[in-house]
């Protein structure tokens, strides 16, 4: 199989892997230093499933770092009718707030995982968590329990960001995205540059077309980008993008493209906003999150991927002899079945386009499969066949929700690609076999 881009190699690729940067986290430190000598106490009441569900918007986050044990911890700081719950990694941090009865304000670092073990164990009812010193007290009904916890002084503040203007989308459309792109992302961590979705933000410099050609100053649109070097999926989405972001663009770790795709469940804004390090998403709640005990926002950041992504709108196809309409359902249920007698080292299937006619089939040391599927195509002097690697064939098919996509292709050895009438492109490499 050709590669879309070639390898990419850089001297500082340790220094990617190194912990996350905060913005002042001395200065902070000290500030919460002098800030926890005051709240060693803490008394509050909230229900279980509140405390559950909080901290399952946070488990994911949790650092397993041995070298630094407080990242092991959630940081539980209650204040004015809510609690707020705090976990960090080094590479994303995220904040959530629940409702609850404060009696007395005040932080704590407890265990994550062992705080939600207990939480989900303990019977229905009202949880009384009570902190004093670096000890925390759990009752509810007849069972009590004491844990062990730590001073969170040293805890690390999530960072903020200066800049106040956002890029301000529906959560679902986010998703969409993400979902449209991220399978598409690279495993291998010698490619960490494409380890990642890259978010351009078009807009305010001479965009490029897919010919290379000069556009106007005047394009305003987002590009959500992911590939793997074999394959190529993009959204485009035309918005009003706001001056400070336009002509700027940044690389969003799979983890946290991961974190996000799970987080991002309310029919409510999300609010982005990135600097040279990190990338912050601010999720507004619904009325649904709100009876289940969350409250005012939740809030992930993320550092970048430092680089810079290769030149993906020269990898797609300048000319597409070929166009044909397909049934996505029935094209994904044809792959997937010719597939199951495909070699397990290079699952392939191919695709061969006759007069009206596409064969989807596979063949591998058990046995062979054809299925046939009626298309308007208009053949040249003979059949076209291109092989391709059927999970990236199937990946974008999966991710789709149209009922209707067009495959393109120019000939047996250029690429293929699954176009939608939603500005969604995939491009996939043919196999070539020996």
């Amino acid at each position: 199989m050709g590669l879309l881009f070639p390898t990419c190699t850089n001297s500082s690729k340790h220094a990617f892997y190194k912990a996350f940067i905060f913005a002042s986290v001395r200065q902070k430190s000290l500030q919460i230093n002098r800030i926890s000598l005051q709240m060693r106490k803490m008394k509050v009441r909230i229900g279980k499933n509140v405390l559950n569900n909080g901290l399952g918007q946070v488990l994911n986050v949790v650092g397993m770092r041995t070298s630094l044990p407080v990242l092991s911890n959630v940081r539980l700081c209650a204040r004015e009718g809510a609690l707020e719950l705090v976990t960090t990694n080094l590479d994303m941090g995220i904040r959530c707030t629940v409702a609850a009865d404060v009696t007395e304000a005040g932080s704590i670092a407890l265990p994550a995982r062992r705080l939600a073990s207990i939480a989900k164990a303990l019977p229905e009812g009202t949880i009384e968590l009570e902190c004093s010193d670096d000890q925390a007290k759990l009752s509810c009904g007849c069972s009590k329990f004491r844990i062990m916890g730590m001073n969170d002084a040293e805890f690390p503040p999530l960072p903020m960001f200066e800049q106040t203007e956002a890029l301000v989308v529906e959560q679902q459309q986010l998703r969409g995205w993400l979902r449209h792109v991220s399978f598409a992302q690279s495993e291998d961590e010698n490619r960490y540059l494409l380890n990642g979705v890259l978010f351009a933000f078009k807009g305010g410099e001479e965009a490029s077309d897919a010919e290379g050609s000069a556009g106007e100053n005047t394009a305003t649109e987002l590009h959500v980008v992911a590939t793997d070097g074999r394959r190529l999926s993009l959204m485009q989405q035309s918005m009003d993008v706001p001056q400070v972001l336009r002509g700027k663009s940044f690389i969003l770790p799979s983890k946290a493209v991961g974190e996000l795709e799970h987080l991002l469940q309310q029919s409510a804004p999300v609010k982005l906003y990135f600097n040279n390090r990190q990338v912050g998403f601010e999720l507004e709640l619904d009325e649904n999150a709100q009876k289940s005990g969350l409250a005012q926002s939740i809030y992930l950041v993320s550092k970048q991927i430092e680089g810079t992504f290769p030149n993906y709108l020269q990898v797609l196809p300048k000319t597409t002899e070929h166009r044909v309409r397909l049934e996505r359902a029935l094209l994904l249920e044809s792959i997937r079945r010719a597939a199951l007698v495909s070699n397990l080292d290079n699952n392939t299937v191919k695709l061969t386009f006759n007069q009206n006619l596409l064969e989807v089939s596979a063949s591998g040391a058990d046995g062979e499969a054809h299925e046939s599927i009626a298309v308007e195509y208009e053949a040249d002097e003979k059949p076209v066949s291109i092989t391709f690697n059927s999970k990236f064939l199937t990946d974008p098919l999966k991710a789709l929700d149209e009922d209707t996509i067009f495959f393109e292709f120019k000939d047996e050895v250029s690429p293929g690609v699954i176009k939608t009438n939603d500005n969604f492109r995939c491009v996939v490499m043919p196999l070539r076999l020996g």
